[in-house]
């Protein structure tokens, strides 16, 4: 989002992702508007390859779709029987043993789980559609920050299939499983508003405002120590697979870590 990085040139540039770093942020775009961001087995690698790229100074990743939509979700070629030239299509995946069909979607998946490694916290800037796979890629990140014209749907179900790039639990966990039931089920637009008071948008701003108020929410990110951010991060993403004790003992050796690093007394 800060024009400073697209100045120091991008780290990587290629299958539709550009990564750009200046200092602690980084910029994820997805860089083909004129498919509306439609992603792809290409895509995805590149993605994951952007997460192992990143250099250590990074603390914030921002996350972002170059033209109208955010993404449309699949390259409908991957639908058709000849798929993509050069991947599997899905008659192939179909016809594959199950070992290889679930290899091949964890490999795809790589692409959408690094966004909340603990020493990150990334912030997906939506604007237009975020459909299907691009719902499940906003849904990746820590936070999102949406624009007032924002259309997350997810379409995997209405067409005999089921959100597999790791979407489903995210969703449930932000909206709960009645509402992330139905969102899924109907394949119906979740809107702006809606998003932010379902919880699964932070902030909602006009399209025109949209780099501004990441900008802001980055730079907000930045100013606690990182370490602090590290622990808080990792607890809050742990406390709903822990008991209220458990994670009573949790913040307790946290806070026990930050206050010997504090001291100088750290390992």
């Amino acid at each position: 989002m800060a024009s400073s990085a697209q100045d120091l040139g991008p780290v990587l540039d290629k299958d539709g992702v550009r990564l750009t770093v200046d200092d602690a942020i980084a910029t994820v775009t997805l860089t083909n508007p004129a498919k509306r961001n439609a992603q792809s087995p290409a895509l995805w690698r590149a993605l994951a390859e952007a997460g192992r790229l990143l250099p250590g100074s990074v603390r914030v990743v921002v996350l972002r779709g170059e033209g109208k939509s955010f993404s449309a979700g699949l390259d409908r070629q991957m639908l058709t029987p000849e798929g993509i030239e050069g991947e599997p299509s899905f008659l192939d995946l179909a016809r594959s043993a199950e070992a290889g069909l679930d290899a091949t979607i964890a490999e795809y998946q790589e692409a959408f789980t690094w966004w909340r490694r603990n020493d990150l916290v990334s912030v997906a800037a939506v604007q237009g559609h975020a459909i299907g796979a691009g719902f499940q890629l906003a849904l990746a990140c820590d936070l999102r920050v949406v624009a007032d014209d924002v259309q997350f749907a997810m379409r995997e179900t209405s067409l005999g299939l089921v959100p597999d790039l790791t979407g489903t639990h995210p969703l449930v966990g932000l909206v709960g499983y009645a509402r992330a039931l139905e969102i899924c089920v109907t394949g119906r637009f979740v809107a702006a508003e809606e998003a932010v008071n379902t919880g699964l948008a932070n902030l909602a701003v006009p399209a025109a405002e949209l780099d501004a108020a990441v900008r802001d929410l980055a730079a907000a990110l930045l100013a606690a120590p990182r370490d602090a951010v590290i622990e808080t991060k990792a607890l809050l993403r742990g406390a709903q697979d822990r008991t209220y004790e458990e994670q009573r003992a949790a913040e307790r050796a946290a806070q026990g870590r930050r206050l010997r690093d504090l001291a100088g007394l750290g390992e």
